[in-house]
C-alpha cells in the first residue's frame, strides 16, 4: 500500500512540475483563460486538479498543420486593421446609385401624376366655368 501512496505521490510531483515549467517558459500573451500568476497559484494549491486543469485550458494551443503545408496557430487570425469586414450596403457605391437612380424615378414619375392631375382639374375647372357662362 506504500508504494501505491508513493507512486501517486511521485506522480503528482512529476505532474506539478511539468505544469510549472510549461505554465513559467510560456508567452504570457498565449496563456489561455487566466493570467499566468493565478495558474501557478492554481497548480501549486490544488494539485492534481490545478497542473490537470492548466494542461486542458491554460497553456498555449498547438499549431495546427493544414492539408496545404501550413501552419495555423490558433488565436493567429488577421491583424484588426486587415481584418476582413461585411461591407455594409451604404458603403458599396454600386448599391448607392442604384438607390439615388431608383429615387429619381420614383419621383420623376410622382411628380409626372402629380402634373396629369393638376392638369385634369384645370381643365375640368375651365368646363365648369364655360358652362357656366
Amino acid at each position: 500500500m506504500i508504494r501505491l501512496y508513493s507512486l501517486f505521490a511521485l506522480i503528482d510531483l512529476v505532474l506539478i512540475i511539468a505544469a510549472l515549467i510549461s505554465c513559467l517558459s510560456a508567452e504570457e500573451h498565449e496563456i489561455r483563460a487566466l493570467p499566468r500568476i493565478v495558474w501557478v497559484i492554481l497548480i501549486l494549491l490544488f494539485s492534481p486538479i490545478g497542473p490537470i486543469a492548466w494542461f486542458v485550458a491554460g497553456r498555449p494551443a498547438r499549431p495546427i498543420k493544414l492539408s496545404n503545408g501550413t501552419v495555423w496557430r490558433p488565436g493567429s487570425g488577421f491583424p484588426e486593421n486587415q481584418r476582413p469586414r461585411p461591407s455594409a450596403p451604404d458603403d458599396d457605391p454600386e448599391f448607392l446609385r442604384g438607390i439615388a437612380s431608383r429615387q429619381k424615378k420614383e419621383d420623376d414619375d410622382l411628380m409626372k401624376k402629380w402634373e396629369a392631375d393638376l392638369r385634369r382639374r384645370e381643365e375640368d375647372l375651365r368646363r365648369r366655368e364655360d358652362e357656366k357662362e
